[in-house]
């Protein structure tokens, strides 16, 4: 019995690029597990002035403006799905619920549910709400009927970021091989069990 690749769409929104950088290396990772991958942003929402007064922000504005704008579309075909979100008070960036928001449409429909999810995050300070912001993703995957796969602490990757919600990152400068080791990992545990579950699918249907 032959069974397709698992299909993948990571959404993000990133602001100064620390969220983007944490993506690309999920959708990476993901690419080399075999799987099928669409990395997508949320929309900018902020004003130009806004986006102008910060060069970070400018300049992860202009490098990511070729990656594609996350649509519904990319959420149904997948298998699994990834979200990541800078923490904005200990919650999701607006950018990033906004596009969460226009799903309601497919949720009603179903069409939301019975695939996998996971979250990641980032944050300026220690403790400025990475883990409440990938709970608050969690509620939301609950809702949509989801199986929600946590980064834990398994294996040395995940225990080194010491984030067992969703890789996190913290101090607001570049990501280290830690945190993108640690992506790389909780990679492979979404990968995995959306192929378990595709698999396991496919077998009862035969």
């Amino acid at each position: 019995m032959s069974v397709e690749p698992v299909k993948v769409t990571v959404v993000f929104y990133s602001a100064t690029g620390n969220v983007t950088a944490l993506a690309r290396q999920i959708a990476e990772s993901a690419e080399k597990l075999g799987a099928e991958v669409r990395l997508r942003r949320a929309a900018e929402l902020a004003p130009q002035a806004a986006i102008d007064s910060n060069p970070a922000w400018a300049a992860n504005v202009a490098a990511i403006s070729d990656i594609p704008e996350a649509t519904a579309d990319d959420v149904v075909w997948a298998d699994a799905v990834l979200m990541g979100s800078p923490t904005r008070y200990g919650n999701i960036a607006s950018q990033l619920k906004q596009f969460i928001d226009t799903l309601g449409p497919q949720w009603f429909q179903g069409l939301l549910a019975r695939k996998v999810y996971s979250g990641f995050a980032a944050a300026s300070g220690k403790h400025g709400g990475n883990e409440s912001t990938i709970l608050a993703l969690y509620n939301t995957f609950h809702h949509f009927g989801g199986i929600v796969v946590s980064a834990g602490y398994d294996g040395e990757a995940l225990a080194a970021n010491a984030s067992p919600y969703g890789v996190s990152h913290w101090n607001g400068y570049d990501i280290d091989e830690t945190t993108l080791a640690a992506a790389a990992a909780q990679t492979q545990r979404v990968v995995e069990t959306a192929a378990a579950l595709k698999a396991g699918r496919a077998a009862l249907a035969a």
